[in-house]
């Protein structure tokens, strides 16, 4: 009977931890929305500014992807917001622009 009662208790405080847990985990969660909204919106930052330059630049989404060795749905989806460039083609993609990386990263930041 003793045993019973113990391992009764000894669930009880298992599952009151793992409630405790989950609440955790749900606050974190729903405190680091402005962190992805801020993630997100530089995403689409990234992809506006890469967008302009390679209009100013009269280029096509598929002479951009060819310069690079890229498909055009990867220069498609860089410009979308999707997916960002890797560090080596974000440089690629300043060059073939005609600017410094510095700039370009600047102007996304700004």
């Amino acid at each position: 009977m003793m045993y019973a009662t113990l391992m009764l208790v000894a669930e009880l405080i298992c599952i009151a931890i793992i409630v405790v847990l989950i609440i955790r985990v749900v606050k974190k969660y729903i405190n680091a929305k402005p962190v992805r909204d801020e993630k997100k919106q530089s995403a689409e930052t990234l992809g506006e500014v890469l967008r302009i330059y390679r209009t100013e630049n009269k280029m096509t989404q598929e002479f951009v992807a060819e310069s690079l060795g890229v498909s055009r749905q990867a220069v498609s989806k860089w410009e979308s917001g999707a997916s960002d460039p890797s560090t080596t083609n974000l440089i690629a993609l300043a060059k073939l622009y005609k600017i410094e990386p510095e700039e370009l990263i600047r102007s996304i930041t700004e």
